[in-house]
């Protein structure tokens, strides 16, 4: 079967016109699949690997937004609009294909069939969405409600039920998790600590189970948005 058709997050109809990329391009762990201030002229498929988006902020730290995997789009859809630039970077974190769309093309095709470009919208907004939430969080509740924040949403793409609590099945690093929160690693390292001393949170063998989760979600005042706008892919 073809990679793109296991693609849930796009209509069937979409994901029929986006079965013929215009050509598939290996990608490379440790490069750039884009970086910002570079045209964008292309939309991406992932078909295999992960490719995580993010920017740098002003004083040279690494803001992580979101990780892409199988089946995930990623690109800076254009409408359109003429020199668009990429305002990210999509970094490749492990290694695989992906389907490559030249914009163009695609949009002449959208433009003849409305209903398959509003759905393409409607899949751009959603991350667009799920990127002001994150936003929010950070700015309003600072460091500590940055890490909070995404804890509940690494639970939500990644924690299985146990007896303990929801257990974020991911390793990541305590400068990962940084990344996430626009901070650095030590600070990190003191709120998990001090998690762990509360009983929130408790790690083990480098996985993190949260045992507190509505005490998390307490403190920063979470509104309980749907999963879909509340996870970190």
């Amino acid at each position: 079967m073809n990679p793109l058709t296991k693609n849930k997050d796009l209509a069937k109809k979409l994901l029929e016109l986006m079965k013929e990329p215009d050509y598939y391009l290996p990608i490379y762990k440790d490069t750039y699949l884009f970086r910002q201030g570079e045209v964008a002229n292309e939309l991406y498929l992932i078909i295999s690997g992960q490719v995580v988006i993010g920017k740098t902020t002003s004083d040279g730290r690494e803001l992580t937004i979101r990780y892409c995997g199988p089946n995930d789009l990623v690109g800076e859809f254009t409408t359109g609009q003429a020199s668009t630039q990429y305002l990210v970077d999509g970094k490749i974190t492990e290694p695989g294909e992906v389907a490559v769309f030249n914009q163009e093309k695609l949009l002449d095709q959208l433009q003849l069939k409305p209903q398959l470009m509003i759905e393409l919208l409607s899949y751009f907004s959603l991350q667009q969405r799920k990127d002001q939430l994150r936003f929010r969080d950070l700015l309003l509740y600072g460091k500590k409600g940055a890490l909070y924040s995404t804890l509940i949403r690494l639970a939500n793409s990644y924690g299985q039920e146990t007896e303990d609590g929801i257990l974020i099945n991911k390793h990541l690093t305590n400068q990962e998790i940084a990344n996430f929160c626009a901070t650095t690693r030590e600070s990190v390292n003191r709120q998990l600590t001090e998690l762990r001393r509360n009983n929130v949170i408790q790690i083990e063998h480098g996985l993190i189970t949260i045992l507190e989760l509505d005490t998390l979600r307490k403190a920063i005042n979470c509104e309980n948005c749907p999963i879909e706008l509340c996870t970190i892919d």
